[in-house]
Parts: C-alpha cells; structure tokens; sequence
C-alpha cells in the first residue's frame, strides 16, 4: 500500500493514477482481500455494513474520495467495509463538508457517533443532535422504512434476549449466558443495543425504559455491558 502511494505522488494526475491502481488485478488480489478480511473484523455482528449496519459489508468504501483526496486511496484510515447500496448509490463520491472545509460524515471506524445522533428506540429512527448528524442521516437515508422498521425489531430481539441472559445468569449458567449475549452481538443493526447500553446511562433512563424498568436494571449491569458493549 506504500508502495502505491508513492506512485500516487509522483504521477502526473494522482486521482487518475490512484484510481488506476485501486482498480488493478494485483492489487485487488492482494490488497482487497486483505483490507476486506481486516475490516470484517472490525465490523459489527456477522460483517455488517458499518454505515446502515444492516447489509452485509461487501465494498471497500474510501471514507474520504479518491477524487477529493487520491493520497488516501491506500491509507489504512481511509477504508470502510460497507455495502453496495450505501456505498455506491448513496454515497458515491459525495463528500459534505462544513463551511470550514471539515467533513460532515461520522467516521464509523473513528468516532463514537452519540454525540450527533440519537435513536429513539420505540419507532428505529435517528434524530440528529449536530448538522454532522443531519449530514449523515440525510446521506445514508438512515431513517428509510426498511431500516427503521429492522432497528424496531431488533430493540424488541435484544429484550428477549437480555431477559434470558438475565435468567442464565441467575441460575449461574454462564455458558448459556454466554449465548444469549453472542446472539446480540452477531444480529444485524447492531446500533441498536448500543443505543440501548448508552441510553441506560442517560439522566432520562427511566422515561425511556418507562415500559421495562427491569430490562433498564439489566442494562445497567457490569457483566452484561462487558458482554454487549463494543471495543
């Protein structure tokens, strides 16, 4: 990859030149594969898209644009797994920036995105907290149907299974416990259980748990946000 840049930097027309060699059999063979592989395990559940976190994550997505930036093509930093709809009929080579130049997009491999957004957990859908949050809303259509409806069942699947991990947990069934929270942390929109974990933590927790206060009490236990809490 160091390579490649370098040869970035030195051609006549870099975007073209980078483009050109993402595109390359060798370094598809060798590279791609390797940052796929990577950026799978980085990824949330069973290697979802980390912009929707709902698709499976099949692209190679440059956060920042080659044609913005071609001297991040083959930055480490720069790649997001991503799928195919969010990459390449949502975003493209779209690339907001504020009125001071800086990205409006959440960096899903850098930044914690609580600060910009807020899932309402009873309907699965986003409110923005800063224009990077209207930003990435607006870009992603995070709050499509389809999507929201998912993050919906997805909340009622983590309760069901937190209820049972409580249970395994009581009974001292740690292996048991242990399944019902991989099988939290391996469903899709994975956003959604750690909307969960921080809310349960918010000054506003009982109004949001108002209809299971004994699920806000489970949340709130260590073991089980050791468990679910990604890191």
């Amino acid at each position: 990859m160091a390579e490649c840049t370098c040869e970035i930097v030195l051609a006549e027309k870099p975007a073209a030149r980078a483009r050109e060699l993402w595109k390359h059999t060798t370094v598809r063979r060798h590279v791609h594969s390797t940052l796929r592989s990577l950026l799978g395990e980085m990824a949330a559940g069973r290697e979802r898209c980390m912009y929707c976190g709902d698709n499976q994550g099949t692209d190679i997505d440059h956060f920042d644009p080659i044609d913005r930036d071609p001297m991040r093509a083959f930055d480490w930093t720069n790649h997001v797994l991503a799928c195919s709809l969010c990459n390449s009929h949502l975003k493209k080579a779209v690339f907001p920036l504020d009125p001071g130049g800086k990205p409006l997009l959440i960096d899903p491999t850098a930044e914690d995105p609580t600060p910009h957004l807020r899932l309402v957990l009873a309907v699965g859908q986003y409110h923005p907290l800063t224009p990077r949050g209207r930003a990435t809303i607006d870009l992603f259509d995070l709050n499509r149907g389809l999507l929201a409806k998912g993050r919906v069942h997805a909340y009622h699947v983590t309760k069901a299974c937190v209820a049972q991990w409580a249970t395994a947990t009581a009974k001292g069934d740690h292996d048991d416990a242990a399944h019902w929270a991989a099988v939290v942390n391996e469903q899709p929109i994975a956003d959604v259980v750690q909307a969960m974990l921080h809310q349960a933590l918010d000054p506003a927790a009982e109004i949001v748990f108002d209809d299971d206060p004994q699920l806000l009490l489970h949340l709130r236990e260590p073991g089980l946000r050791t468990a679910l809490l990604l890191r």
